[in-house]
């Protein structure tokens, strides 16, 4: 006999459908909850199917973000095979029947049918090192996002209380410029201060730089407090506003720094980070993304695999005589991971100086400048020349990560 259960995961609970060999389903299609409880009754109806049939049944089941963890942490612990399905796999065999139904129960007896269709591979498990560095990359890609859109809010409500304290420090955003304006965030609060008081504030909160220098920002304070166009705030919501956003940056900014220090801990024990660094234009934070996304390299077998993965492989569509010509890439793959490589890319084929004393220019990455020029000689527009080069990137890296070797550059 060959067994198998199909799970169709939702979330907090899945339905269980199980087959004893092709078309010969087992049972009625049950659903169980995502916990303790639940999954260990799943567990002793994995174990009657055993016994019934004397091979432990794997598991079908669909990716579905975060919901199928708890399931796949369960049962991995208990030595199951399980295969993690691509959801746009498992829909195009729906897509088979002329039948247009949507059920749990369906979609659980479709998963069964398509382990005995497909030739599917199984889940390889990633590890829980690259399964961390994966959580704290996109936990800092999130945060960050969400510390970009407080700086515009914060900023509208600047240019309401005091446009001109933009110019005072050279970063907006450096911890002492946010500690200055939330002790002083109007230009009757400055005007009002002593300079050596303001001063001394200044010098408190960046203990790094001199004495002179925070007298010199303490002056421009001043100067750009008397030429601020709002000498008095009529709304007291925009100062409480102030205030709340400077400490949500400063908070955002811890945070974001403790992410990217465990980021750096992580990825420097994985020798594939020193590998992926070693192509020009690649940096730390983009290289912690790339290994954190594409996982354990042996999952893909080749580098058309990887490709599709990621998602940058061209559409073609073609029918009869007809051959599309316009052939956008899928976009099926993950989305960060093309990001990284996009961003990548621009970096690689900007132009650098060769040596700090000379005004020699070369571009970052040679081999891939020269492959972007000749694409472009070729006619290809701008964006199909930049996607041509994540794409050879992508077969760069692949081959890297397969021999264990570094990126050599064109000398």
């Amino acid at each position: 006999m060959n067994p198998v259960v199909g799970l169709d995961i939702a979330k907090g609970e899945s339905q269980v459908q199980a087959f004893l060999e092709k078309k010969k389903p087992y049972k009625r299609s049950f659903k169980v909850s995502h916990t303790l409880e639940g999954l260990d009754t799943l567990h002793q109806f994995l174990r009657e199917i055993e016994n019934l049939t004397g091979v432990k049944p794997p598991i079908v089941l669909e990716a579905t973000g975060h919901y199928h963890t708890p399931v796949v942490q369960y049962f991995e612990e208990r030595d199951y095979l399980l295969i993690i399905i691509n959801p746009l796999i498992s829909y195009r065999a729906k897509s088979s029947s002329l039948r247009k139904v949507k059920t749990d129960k369906i979609d659980a007896y479709h998963l069964c049918e398509l382990f005995y269709k497909e030739d599917l591979e199984p889940y390889k498990k990633r590890g829980i090192h690259l399964l961390n560095l994966r959580n704290l990359t996109r936990q800092h890609e999130n945060l960050t996002e969400i510390f970009v859109q407080s700086k515009l809010q914060f900023q509208a409500v600047l240019d309401q209380v005091f446009p001109e304290y933009k110019g005072v420090f050279g970063d907006l955003y450096s911890v002492v410029s946010l500690l200055t304006l939330l002790e002083y965030p109007t230009s009757n609060d400055v005007l009002k201060a002593e300079e050596e008081t303001i001063a001394d504030r200044i010098k408190e909160n960046c203990n790094s730089r001199s004495r002179k220098w925070a007298a010199t920002k303490a002056k421009e304070l001043i100067t750009a407090a008397a030429r601020n166009l709002f000498q008095k705030t009529l709304y007291q919501s925009h100062i409480l506003t102030l205030k709340m956003y400077i400490n949500m940056l400063l908070e955002y900014q811890k945070h974001l720094s403790t992410f990217q220090a465990e980021i750096d801990a992580l990825a420097k024990e994985l020798i594939e980070y020193k590998i992926i660094q070693s192509i020009p234009g690649i940096g730390e934070k983009i290289a912690a993304i790339i290994i954190s996304e594409i996982g354990e390299i042996d999952r893909f077998n080749h580098p058309k695999k990887l490709v599709a993965f990621v998602g940058i492989d061209p559409s073609i569509f073609e029918s009869g005589r007809f051959k599309g010509t316009v052939n956008r890439i899928t976009k099926r793959g993950s989305s960060r991971l093309r990001r990284a490589l996009y961003l990548a890319v621009k970096c690689a084929l900007r132009d650098c100086r060769e040596k700090k004393t000379t005004k020699d220019i070369i571009p970052r990455n040679k081999r891939l400048r020269e492959f972007y020029d000749k694409k472009r000689e070729e006619g290809k527009p701008y964006k199909v020349a930049v996607i041509a080069c994540a794409n050879k990137l992508l077969q760069w890296i692949y081959a890297m990560l397969k021999s264990n070797s570094t990126f050599q550059d064109i000398a």
